[in-house]
């Protein structure tokens, strides 16, 4: 089970412009964001209404529910494929209902008419009917469809740029567009196969011509069109991943993405008319099914890199007192994080699976925020966020921890829960050695050049991580972690390594904190007293 965290998480913010006086003007009702929804909504409705239309015009109502029933077959295979692909950070599941519904309906319906009236206008102007079909196979109908599909991927770039990070993101996007075009295609071309099929005499069988096509567009190739427009998928990844200072590539990435989609979806289509009938199998054996290979190698070497990115980021939140020993461990393995989903599901239910996998979610978009941050490519909301997620943390804490001590615990072995040399005075394990990695020395890289100070000051004041103005407490594992006993806090003068930099949000306080006084927090104007809180409350407001 893979779980998406709940979006948006910012706090609701004001809405509309400022009056001359200070005070909030109401947004006009074309900015409300319900209006946008029903707007969305009713274009994609409509459009699926057409373009029904249109293709139970084209095939018949009988040929129509064939088609219907023989292309929904790919469907659930590439939509778990894609999500497979995703589950590292998983999306909402509404930006992918969205990328579906706008290549069944309104991508289909684009391509429909405009492939439509461009073959005829061509067959007319040239007198060459034959000729403009081709001419619309192999240059029109490539243009006008993967532009039609890349709509999707912009509107969810530019409109859902939190949910678009990277590579995956974008061929997850594009793949998911893609296959509700191919749905909706493949309905058209089957229906339109049975009826041949029917007029012909009623002819059966693999010798059918609605075999024919089913085997050649849902046996053979049902990763036609979604390969073809993860190229522009991927050159909307790379331009997430650009900094923002980079225009031209951030701008010319994309771009030579959807040319590449063009280009593999021209010759895709230009292989049946060339090598009497030859052309398509050469293409296909020689071209389609490596690049699939490349492309799938491509997409799961970006997940594995994205999980040892986890691992490497989220080490700075242990030493800050958020996150405990186990879990960059536990977060950076797909496996380990199942483990601890179905643990929690074993002892306290389906909410509890649930709540970790929220948990892991949030972790996870905290240790690419945090990457981001460190490669110059954070917005300026990078504290509110970062803030944000730390809270969504903590208040799942209660359930996440002992589960994710449990995989921990089950993948690595016998384990102490001790501390390793860079944290503090660890013991039962050298340097090295272990269950869990070591989390080595990075490369100085100083102070966040997203605008953390220089010298770790949070920006809203000490993490409420226990008792406000104490150090980390010790973790207990739980139940089923193996009894083993809990490891001491971390000692103070381990708190920040220089190394990792603080996290904007806060950071283990300072050791005479402990001794009753308040705790020191650079940050302006801001002192945590040290009355302990209760556990089920979160993070104190910032200042």
């Amino acid at each position: 089970m893979a779980t998406s965290p709940p979006y948006p998480t910012y706090p609701p913010a004001p809405t509309g412009s400022p009056a001359p006086g200070g005070v909030l003007r109401h947004p006009h009702w074309w900015q409300r964001t319900w209006v946008r929804y029903a707007a969305l909504s009713s274009l994609l409705a409509l459009s699926g209404l057409v373009i029904l239309a249109l293709v139970r015009q084209q095939t018949g109502t009988e040929g129509f529910l064939v088609g219907l029933g023989l292309a929904v077959f790919p469907v659930p295979l590439l939509i778990a494929a894609f999500r497979w692909l995703d589950r590292v950070e998983p999306g909402p599941w509404r930006n992918l209902a969205f990328c579906f519904a706008w290549g069944a309906c309104a991508a289909a319906l684009v391509a429909i008419i405009a492939n439509s009236f461009a073959t005829h206008w061509i067959a007319v102007a040239t007198a060459d009917p034959k000729g403009a079909d081709t001419l619309g196979m192999t240059v029109i109908a490539p243009v006008v469809e993967e532009s039609a599909k890349a709509t999707a991927v912009l509107l969810v770039f530019l409109f859902r740029r939190r949910h678009f990070t990277g590579i995956v993101d974008g061929v997850v996007t594009a793949g998911v567009t893609a296959t509700g075009f191919a749905f909706t295609e493949n309905i058209l071309y089957l229906g339109t196969a049975f009826g041949t099929d029917q007029s012909d005499g009623g002819h059966g069988g693999i010798a059918s011509v609605t075999a024919a096509t089913f085997f050649v567009r849902v046996v053979m190739s049902p990763f036609a069109h979604p390969l073809f427009t993860v190229f522009t998928g991927i050159g909307f990844g790379i331009s997430a991943l650009t900094a923002e200072h980079r225009r031209v590539r951030r701008t010319l990435a994309p771009l030579g993405g959807l040319l590449l989609a063009m280009g593999m979806h021209s010759l895709w289509n230009g292989s049946t008319s060339f090598g009497d009938g030859y052309g398509f199998f050469a293409v296909y054996g020689a071209f389609m099914v490596p690049m699939f290979g490349l492309l799938t190698w491509l997409v799961i070497s970006t997940r594995q890199r994205e999980l040892r990115t986890v691992r490497a980021e989220l080490p700075a939140y242990v030493v800050a007192g958020w996150l405990t020993m186990p879990e960059p461990f536990v977060m950076g393995s797909m496996k380990a994080r199942r483990l601890a989903r179905d643990h929690a599901r074993d002892r306290l239910g389906k909410a509890a699976a649930r709540t970790v996998a929220e948990y892991e979610a949030y972790a996870t978009s905290l240790a690419f925020l945090r990457h981001r941050g460190r490669s110059g490519r954070a917005g300026a909301d990078f504290v509110v966020r970062e803030r944000e997620l730390l809270q969504e943390l903590w208040h799942r804490r209660e359930v996440a921890r002992p589960a994710l001590a449990h995989a921990g615990h089950t993948l690595a072995g016998a384990v102490l829960w001790g501390v390793p040399p860079m944290y503090g005075h660890g013991h039962g394990y050298a340097p090295g050695h272990g269950p869990f990695p070591v989390y080595g020395h990075h490369p100085s890289y100083g102070a966040p050049s997203y605008g953390a100070p220089s010298h770790g000051a949070p920006a809203y004041g000490a993490p409420a991580y226990g008792a406000p103005g104490y150090r980390p407490p010790a973790y207990d594992p739980g139940p089923g972690a193996g009894g083993h006993a809990p490891h001491p806090a971390v000692p103070s003068q381990y708190a920040v390594p220089s190394q990792y930099g603080a996290p904007a949000y806060g950071r283990a306080p300072q050791a005479y904190a402990s001794q009753g006084q308040a705790a020191y927090d650079p940050a302006p104007q801001v002192r945590v007293t040290p009355t302990p809180p209760s556990t089920a409350a979160g993070p104190p407001p910032s200042a």
